[in-house]
């Protein structure tokens, strides 16, 4: 699975795995892919740090990549304090009420909520990228868009290139501009936040935005035959997420939502305002289907239902409290069926992608190379 793109970063396979785990992250790398370290999760530089370093240690010298979330406009003067103080009483009440119905115990005294959404913030993000550069990571992707333009150009001062996701061409054609060098196309299908287009539409137009620009084909991808279906309709590359979920390497720490993971079909996942306050494809839960309920009192707009909802997710996934349990995952969750090592799923992408070339060479009647 060789592509332009996979020769200049040195990899073997076309294979972009993102993930918010190191060991998995490096184990991509082993594999012959290229593993990208999700960002968002560090709200302490020294965490990041010291995950970077076992990150740097397990990948045994192949290339890597990290992904932030960095909005391109900076608000000056806002804080988190400040932000949280816009967050009405009756949404504060709602949350409550909800784990109150389900029985959702609360932290222990002084505890600390584990999950918090201050990693979109900019000076959180900026913190980030002044550990990561004191690292040989060779791609930065920004998962909220182009980021400012001192980041890019500090990127190229660094030899790492810049990654961006896109939802549409025109979204596309705007981080081509800004001198991003490599667009994910991320379609409906993808976990996380995504837009309206699915990828079979999606892929192709961003490639023809952004020529020569190379283009990664992300959402609804879990095996090699549609990864060569990225390949075939222009994209340099594969973007994978949700996969990676349930490999041995992850760390979900739960293993009720491992099962759920397990357990799901294409058709039990949704795009809901629930998580961030931007649609984000995720398992459906009786958590989403209370905020997507027209008799609630609805999302709050990003940053602000994050803040919100953060010690809620903390607790919800403390407790394992399966009707409220869930994460962000794509509709590739109905081929998740079991546990796997990450070269076990990596040698049966390759595998899949040879399958389907072998496939497509005797329909247009030549040999197999």
């Amino acid at each position: 699975m060789e592509t332009e793109l996979s020769r200049d970063l040195g990899i073997e396979h076309a294979i972009f795995g993102f993930t918010p785990f190191p060991a998995v992250a490096a184990a991509i790398s082993r594999a012959g892919g290229f593993g990208v370290l999700g960002a968002v999760r560090y709200t302490d530089p020294r965490e990041l740090a010291r995950d970077l370093d076992r990150l740097d240690k397990l990948a045994d010298g192949r290339p890597y990549g990290l992904d932030v979330v960095m909005p391109a406009r900076k608000v000056e003067g806002v804080t988190e304090a400040d932000v949280e103080a816009m967050i009405p009483d009756a949404h504060r009440g709602f949350v409550q009420d909800l784990l109150t119905r389900h029985g959702v115990p609360g932290l222990a005294e002084g505890e600390a909520s584990g999950w918090r959404i201050t990693g979109w913030m900019e000076e959180v993000t900026r913190g980030q990228l002044d550990v990561a550069f004191d690292y040989p990571i060779t791609l930065l992707a920004n998962a909220l868009g182009s980021p400012p333009a001192d980041v890019i150009d500090r990127a190229h001062a660094h030899g790492v290139l810049v990654a961006a996701l896109a939802g549409s061409a025109e979204h596309a054609r705007r981080h081509a501009a800004a001198g991003i060098d490599v667009v994910v196309a991320q379609g409906y299908e993808a976990g996380g936040h995504t837009g309206e287009i699915g990828s079979m539409v999606l892929v192709p137009e961003v490639v023809e935005a952004v020529a020569p620009l190379p283009v990664l084909a992300a959402g609804g991808i879990g095996s090699g035959e549609q990864a060569a279906a990225g390949l075939a309709l222009g994209a340099q590359g594969v973007w994978l997420g949700s996969l990676w979920l349930t490999t041995e390497e992850a760390d979900l720490h739960s293993e009720a939502l491992t099962r759920k993971l397990l357990a799901a079909g294409s058709g039990d996942t949704v795009r809901s305002r629930a998580l961030t306050g931007k649609p984000a494809r995720q398992l459906r839960t009786a958590w989403t289907d209370a905020w997507d309920d027209p008799a609630g009192p609805g999302t709050l707009p990003m940053p602000l239902q994050g803040l919100l909802v953060a010690e809620a997710v903390s607790r919800i996934q403390k407790y394992e409290v399966g009707e409220l349990l869930g994460t962000p995952v794509g509709q590739i969750v109905g081929r998740m069926e079991t546990v796997r090592s990450v070269q076990a799923v990596v040698d049966d992408l390759t595998r899949g992608f040879e399958r389907a070339v072998t496939r497509i060479n005797r329909i247009a009647g030549r040999s197999a190379t």
